[in-house]
């Protein structure tokens, strides 16, 4: 078994960074200190661990331009929009600092005689937070910033693309004084990440990542009774009513579909338009689309970088050619991306019309810059398609009749619903998934809820 592991860029397929593996004495070292430090740590007062947090965030933020470059080189996201995952991180991270009072608040029941009675909300203990490349500080931070804030102690495992994000965020809390072993991180094989998850020192997981992944981390903590928090894929849907504003919506879904080159669990990977609008939405999304520049992700004039790996771009290359043999229209031409190169990791957008739910496009998660557009004639038609999938993370529909599109929004299956956006987190709303989409919260006073367990106190004050 190799100990050492090598993140490839998609840029060029240089080696980016070298690492070794944690061995299984670091690992039990790296478990025993993050034990020890939280028994402490949870009596530290809420006010000192809000300083310390916010302290971090701008030790953080103040490294924005490296940070950029780094996310840049490690997943391909392009170096003109890579800096704005730190401001996604400082907005999610400061907005659960704000919340920490409300999520952490005791609550204090009626008055009876000759009794005082409250719940209040107990740390967890030890948080294993596995994170993923795509969006690799804004996934990171939804589950340890109010895990710390707490009074848990988090163990970060990030994926083998992203390595340096862990050590960012490593030394953003050790800047900010943060006591020895509150907060760590892992390189970690998956066959280690598994005997994490079953020792005893951990007592909650949080994983975000593919399908496949999260039945790998149920299976693991089987019978050992802690919460997991999984947000898995998505298949994420858009409606486009008649009375739509065309314009907007096409400028909306497409970011929405083809932003971080389509590798969001939230991205927008099928649109249903009303038959009314269908052709002269497919014309400006097709004009939209043509309009991104496919190239390096360190050039700053592109718009769209490659994938993460060669392996994606296949995969996504041989579900939209399967499509177009069961009688899909591909919009884009290989004349209007002369960077797309067959067999690496550079990948036209696709616009694909005349689908239908026969097809795996419109069905199963592409994760890449493809997206299905489909005809329909009605709400209702429109509605059984979106909730015709095993994922349910977000859901959009674009009208001017605010009213309606809520009453919509009520039959649809899906964990958040937008209407006239999609594909954004607002922290204060629970980020959370139905169906393979996963389960659990973050984001919001009711993170709180989840790297946290209510105690009862019953007193009895006379005898």
């Amino acid at each position: 078994m190799t100990h050492k592991f090598t993140t490839i860029s998609p840029i060029d397929n240089s080696v980016y960074v070298k690492r070794p593996y944690a061995s299984y004495e670091e690992i039990n070292q790296t478990l025993e200190r993050a034990q020890q430090a939280q028994r402490a740590w949870k009596h530290v007062a809420l006010e000192k661990r809000i300083q310390l947090c916010t302290t971090m965030v701008d030790a953080f933020v103040a490294k924005k331009e490296e940070i950029g470059e780094e996310i840049c080189w490690q997943m391909g996201r392009p170096i003109a929009s890579a800096a704005g995952e730190v401001a996604g991180m400082e907005e999610r991270a400061r907005k659960m600092i704000e919340l920490a009072d409300a999520g952490l608040q005791s609550i204090k029941l009626d008055e009876k005689e000759g009794f005082e009675r409250w719940i209040q909300r107990e740390a967890l203990g030890v948080i294993f937070v596995i994170a993923p490349w795509n969006y690799p500080y804004l996934t990171a931070i939804n589950a340890i910033m109010p895990a710390i804030l707490a009074g848990n102690a988090v163990i970060l495992k990030h994926s083998a693309q992203t390595p340096l994000c862990a050590e960012r965020l490593f030394d953003a809390f050790a800047a900010a004084g943060l006591p020895e072993g509150v907060f760590q991180y892992l390189h970690l094989n998956h066959a280690d990440t598994e005997y994490v998850i079953k020792d005893q020192r951990i007592n909650h997981v949080a994983f975000t990542g593919s399908v496949p992944g999260g039945e790998m981390v149920e299976k693991a903590a089987a019978g050992r009774f802690i919460g997991i928090g999984l947000e898995l894929g998505g298949k994420d849907p858009a409606y486009i009513r008649a009375d739509a504003d065309i314009a907007h919506a096409v400028d909306t879904t497409m970011d929405g579909a083809f932003y971080n080159s389509g590798q969001s669990c939230c991205g927008i990977e099928r649109i249903y338009v009303d038959e009314s609008i269908h052709d002269e939405f497919i014309k400006q999304a097709v004009a939209w689309v043509k309009n991104l520049k496919l190239g390096r992700s360190d050039d700053p004039d592109t718009s769209m970088g490659p994938v993460v790996r060669a392996s994606a771009a296949g995969f996504v290359r041989e579900q939209t050619a399967e499509a177009i043999s069961q009688g899909a229209i591909a919009h884009i031409s290989g004349d209007d991306f002369a960077e797309d190169q067959p067999g690496s990791a550079y990948l036209a957008p696709q616009l694909l019309s005349n689908v239908d739910h026969s097809m795996r496009v419109m069905t199963e998660e592409s994760f890449g810059p493809v997206v299905g557009i489909q005809k329909v004639s009605s709400d209702e038609q429109a509605i059984e398609l979106m909730n015709d999938s095993e994922y349910g993370l977000t859901a959009s529909i674009f009208t001017q009749d605010i009213e309606k599109g809520i009453e919509l929004g009520q039959q649809v299956e899906t964990g958040t619903f937008f209407v006239n956006r999609c594909d954004y987190l607002d922290p204060d709303l629970a980020w959370t998934g139905i169906k393979n989409s996963g389960h659990g919260c973050t984001l919001s006073v009711m993170a709180y809820e989840s790297v946290t367990r209510p105690k009862s106190f019953h007193i009895k004050t006379s005898i």
